[in-house]
C-alpha cells in the first residue's frame, strides 16, 4: 500500500512539474503561429474569447520597426516580441482565441502579409524568448 501511495505522489508531482514548465511566461510558444491554420482542431474544441482587447492596443512599435517591402527580420521580430510578450499567458493559452485575435489585428492595423511573423520569427523549440525584450527591441 505504501509503494502505491508513493507512486501516486510521484505521478502527481511529475504532472505538476510539467504544468509549471509549460506555463512559463518567458517564451511565446511556437504553437501561437499554428493556431490559425488548424481548422480540424478548432472544430473539436471550442475556444473561449480572449480577455485581452487587442483592438485598442498600441501597434506603433510594429509599424515603426517592421516596414515593407523588405520587412527586416531582426527589427520585425524584436518589435513583434516587444508587442506580444506582455501577453504571453493569454497568447500561449491554446484554449482561447487570443493568438488568432492578436494576429488578425496586427495584420489589419499593420497591413502585413498573412503569416509574416510566423514565417520569420522562430527562435527554437521553446518559442520566442521574452526575457529582456525591451532591450532587444530598442537595441538599448
Amino acid at each position: 500500500m505504501t509503494s502505491l501511495s508513493h507512486f501516486f505522489h510521484l505521478f502527481l508531482f511529475f504532472f505538476l512539474l510539467i504544468g509549471l514548465a509549460s506555463s512559463s511566461t518567458s517564451f511565446l510558444s511556437n504553437e501561437i503561429f499554428e493556431s490559425r491554420g488548424s481548422a480540424s482542431r478548432a472544430l473539436l474544441q471550442t475556444k473561449t474569447s480572449c480577455h485581452v482587447n487587442f483592438e485598442f492596443k498600441n501597434y506603433t512599435i510594429l509599424k515603426t520597426w517592421c516596414k515593407g517591402p523588405r520587412y527586416p527580420l531582426v527589427a520585425c521580430c524584436n518589435a513583434f516580441k516587444e508587442f506580444a510578450c506582455p501577453y504571453t499567458d493569454a497568447i500561449n493559452d491554446m484554449t482561447n482565441d487570443c493568438a488568432a485575435t492578436m494576429f488578425s489585428y496586427i495584420n489589419l492595423y499593420g497591413g502585413y502579409p498573412s503569416g509574416l511573423f510566423a514565417n520569420m520569427c522562430r527562435e527554437g523549440k521553446l518559442g520566442l524568448n521574452c526575457t529582456n525584450v525591451v532591450d532587444e527591441a530598442t537595441g538599448l
